[in-house]
């Protein structure tokens, strides 16, 4: 590690921010040594807001229905070869049930842009998850919707929004998404959902196609000036049903020392732990967390379609019963001296 690495790792620590330009010299001077520097800088920060809880979300995959074409998702339109399903409210709030008996108080609906899910019928399963669970906070992640509807949606009952921007460089962002699909508007819909009042997520691939440490380095200063809640990245995985299959994945070093950095940008962020980082390694979510991230998002949605819900080749847990999900990361947790916490897992005060 260089004396220059070292200054800069310093200066974000104390201050949590850096020049675009110095971001990209820090991702371009990684070394073992600064990351190991980063993840006990970033540990430590973790642990002085959150000691040693870690959060757990019961994640819902509502429908791999999506109106979307990205180049780099398995769900994507123009793939033919996956069998299509979507989730009745009925199984929904079957899964809410489970899911709370097993000590889940945050509950997530992910899903591709399925227009069956009108404001109408989404807002019904909030409401319904809400008056069943009180105590529960409601996360949605389906995509690009019009202020009106995110705002309809919070009046609902949901309490947390997820949108991954994927990259915050309008013009990467074109080389990963089919015409029609526009940054700005990505953008547009980050904004209304913050100035709604939901707590927002939002996060970027590591490895995408055509990314270099310039973009990163723009990612993170966007993470820096939106300061969102939530912020949710993971490495590129290739899906072989996609233009970019023959593409290389994403790092899970590179990932980490990202991970680290974030938590020392916005010391408070709720730093997942994603699937993806434990489909690269098989300890890839314990090393997340000891790069500084404090969230896991197990899988409780029906066995039967969890293989459908692939957005990336050879995604792990897509067998394990919801149970077995809670209770294999309570102990993989365990082992590193962390502890799952039954807790909605909100954003602590700045």
């Amino acid at each position: 590690m260089t004396g220059r690495v070292r200054e800069l790792i310093e200066r974000l620590s104390a201050e949590h921010r850096l020049a675009e330009a110095e971001y990209a010299e820090l991702i371009e001077g990684r070394t073992d040594e600064a990351a190991a520097l980063l993840a006990e800088k970033a540990v430590a920060v973790r642990k002085a807001i959150y000691g040693n809880a870690v959060f757990t979300r019961g994640l819902f995959e509502i429908s791999n229905i999506c109106k979307n074409d990205c180049l780099y998702c398995g769900i994507r339109r123009s793939n033919a070869a996956v069998a299509r399903y979507r989730l009745s409210e009925a199984d929904i709030l079957a899964c809410a049930d489970e899911g709370y008996g097993l000590g889940f108080r945050t509950f997530v609906l992910q899903g591709g842009e399925d227009g069956f899910f009108t404001d109408a019928v989404l807002g019904g399963i909030v409401s319904a998850l809400k008056r069943r669970h009180p105590d529960c906070a409601v996360t949605l992640s389906m995509g690009e919707r019009s202020r009106e509807s995110y705002q309809r949606l919070f009046d609902a009952g949901a309490d947390r929004y997820l949108l991954r921007h994927e990259t915050a460089d309008a013009a990467h962002y074109a080389r990963l998404h089919p015409p029609g699909m526009d940054w700005e508007n990505r953008m547009r819909c980050l904004r209304d959902l913050k100035a709604i009042g939901y707590q927002v997520g939002c996060g970027f691939m590591v490895g995408s196609p055509f990314q270099t440490a310039r973009h990163l380095a723009k990612d993170l200063k966007f993470i820096e000036a939106f300061q969102p809640d939530m912020c949710g990245i993971g490495p590129f995985i290739p899906h072989h049903e996609t233009p970019f299959r023959d593409r290389p994945a994403g790092t899970l070093e590179l990932t980490l020392y990202l991970l680290s950095i974030l938590r020392l940008i916005h010391p408070p962020v709720l730093l997942p732990a994603t699937t993806a980082l434990g489909t690269i390694h098989p300890e890839g979510r314990e090393k997340g967390i000891l790069a500084g991230a404090n969230v896991v998002m197990p899988n409780l949605s029906p066995v039967g379609v969890r293989k459908q819900y692939e957005l990336y080749d050879n995604k792990i847990c897509t067998g394990d019963e919801s149970a077995q999900c809670r209770h294999c990361l309570e102990a993989r947790m365990e082992r590193i001296g962390y502890r799952l916490v039954v807790d909605r897992g909100d954003i602590a005060e700045s």
